[in-house]
């Protein structure tokens, strides 16, 4: 896959959408039999306070040069939700080419590590897990609870043949194993696929990215069938609840930032309820990773040194 049709991004964001919304939502009179679910053009039109005709350029991808004003419109008639309404400002600032202008320059995460002062405060945090990702869901850095807990992703990436990071994506559907770390699969997955077409829509340049979506697609049914619905996400706050094959069920609430010093790297912190069984659980994820981070690291050693 090589560059994202913004034009077709646009389309499929704004039908489904309008799909969404019944008559009786947008407070309208549902009069007649409907070909396809959801508002017609002309309601969509009339919600938004534009003509049907230029609303139809608008759903055939031609966002360039529409102004804020219309695309508020547009997320008032959609009843948009913050994650949706970012997505869609992200979608016009593609089209007119300001987007790559505008964000702030990535580092390539192809060869990235911490810098020593990230690796030092994330292992500073010593109560939960903790990790930093980027928006194609590559696990870039964490501490040691971190590192226990996603231990799975790890293995996975050993069983593919190795690579450079993680990527909690193909580790999802492609790894079967991924429906046992995630007792609530389907929620999981996504909330996985929300992510990466939101960061699709703010970086509709990234070959990286195009080529995960390619291949993931490629490969498993149910991320086309997702990636479809083109649902967005904001990942900033909530609970998750994951297995561990060492100390079973782990309930934590988690908070995402954003990190300034590294444009497009996210932090999570992962906590459990004080005195609650997923604090005792993490207790022993602690015990556990000290013994088997350092058979990790000592037999990756042994492979590197073995390497021609």
């Amino acid at each position: 896959m090589a560059v994202m049709d913004n034009r077709a991004e646009v389309r499929d964001f704004l039908t489904t959408r309008r799909a969404k919304l019944t008559p009786a939502e947008a407070g309208l009179p549902d009069v007649g039999p409907r070909r396809v679910p959801g508002l017609r053009r002309a309601e969509a039109a009339a919600l938004a306070g534009i003509s049907v005709e230029y609303y139809a350029k608008l759903e055939r991808g031609a966002l360039a040069g529409v102004s804020a004003s219309v695309l508020e419109s547009l997320a008032r008639a959609f009843r948009l939700d913050d994650a949706e309404r970012t997505h869609l400002f992200d979608l016009a600032s593609a089209a007119d080419g300001t987007s790559a202008l505008a964000r702030p320059r990535r580092r390539s995460t192809s060869r990235w590590s911490a810098r020593p002062g990230l690796q030092w405060a994330l292992d500073a945090f010593t109560a939960g897990p903790a990790i930093v990702r980027n928006g194609r869901m590559d696990l870039l850095a964490t501490n040691t609870l971190g590192w226990a807990m996603h231990s799975s992703l790890y293995a996975s990436l050993d069983a593919a043949g190795g690579g450079t990071h993680p990527n909690f994506a193909r580790y999802t559907f492609l790894d079967a194993d991924a429906r046992r770390f995630y007792p609530d699969w389907a929620t999981a997955a996504a909330t996985c696929v929300s992510i990466l077409r939101t960061e699709a829509g703010r970086d509709p340049h990234d070959k990286v990215m195009h080529d995960l979506v390619g291949e993931l697609s490629t490969r498993s049914e149910e991320f086309r069938a997702l990636w479809s619905s083109h649902d967005v996400r904001l990942h900033g706050a909530g609970t998750k609840r994951f297995h561990h094959t060492a100390v079973g069920e782990l309930d934590l609430a988690y908070e995402s930032l954003e990190m300034v010093a590294e444009p497009g790297l996210t932090l999570t912190l992962y906590a459990a309820e004080p005195a609650s069984p997923t604090a005792q659980a993490l207790d022993l994820l602690a015990t556990w990773a000290a013994t088997e981070r350092l058979t990790h690291d000592a037999s990756s050693r042994v492979d590197r040194s073995s390497t021609p």
